[in-house]
């Protein structure tokens, strides 16, 4: 017990002896983007630690390629800037899925319309479909093949596992089914659950 007391003692003694200049020199900054809105999706590049997505709901995409100092509008060339979802693809890093949509059931809530996909770290844009589904909270990107994908979609009822696009490997196969009906036990009213 009494070395126990000696190591918390000549530990606290060291952590607060230190060099009161020693980040005299720091100042507290905004990192922006400076107006952007709510901010629900966010997603980080695994391959490179620097670049940084994120949706605001909407003020559009913002990426970073230098750890948040600068954040540059990267989607404002497309007619939605509600976002609700980014994913990046793990296989490819170049490869970034958008849902358009907040997702957030709000009364001032803004709609999408529907889901985009870059090929170019966000260069260039290409819409996909699901134009009628409204909110798109959740994308989900498979870990091997970068053209699968999981996409929770509110606003417009499916069957569940219904497909969106032929199953071609050139262009990805999207479920509308991630709304799904289940019963609650206790009073066998229908609630809604996501599941990807």
């Amino acid at each position: 017990m009494l070395k126990r007391a000696a190591f918390l003692f000549l530990f606290a003694a060291t952590a607060f002896a230190r060099d009161p200049n020693q980040f005299a020199e720091m100042r507290w900054r905004m990192i922006g983007p400076f107006r952007g809105g709510r901010t629900v999706a966010a997603v980080g590049v695994r391959q490179q630690p620097n670049v940084f997505y994120i949706g605001v709901n909407n003020g559009g995409v913002w990426k970073t390629n230098d750890y948040g100092r600068i954040w540059t509008p990267i989607f404002d060339q497309q007619p939605t800037g509600s976002i609700g979802a980014i994913a990046v693809a793990p296989s490819d890093p170049n490869i970034i899925y958008v849902g358009s949509g907040e997702g957030l059931q709000r009364p001032d809530l803004s709609t999408g319309d529907g889901i985009y996909k870059s090929t170019d770290a966000g260069k260039t844009w290409q819409h996909l479909g699901l134009r009628d589904g409204q909110q798109i909270p959740m994308i989900a990107v498979d870990p091997r093949d970068p053209n699968r994908l999981f996409v929770a979609v509110l606003g417009h009822r499916t069957e569940p596992g219904a497909r969106h696009f032929p199953i071609d490997r050139r262009r990805p196969v999207v479920s509308k089914g991630a709304v799904q009906r289940r019963k609650h036990r206790r009073n066998g009213r229908g609630h809604r659950s996501f599941c990807a």
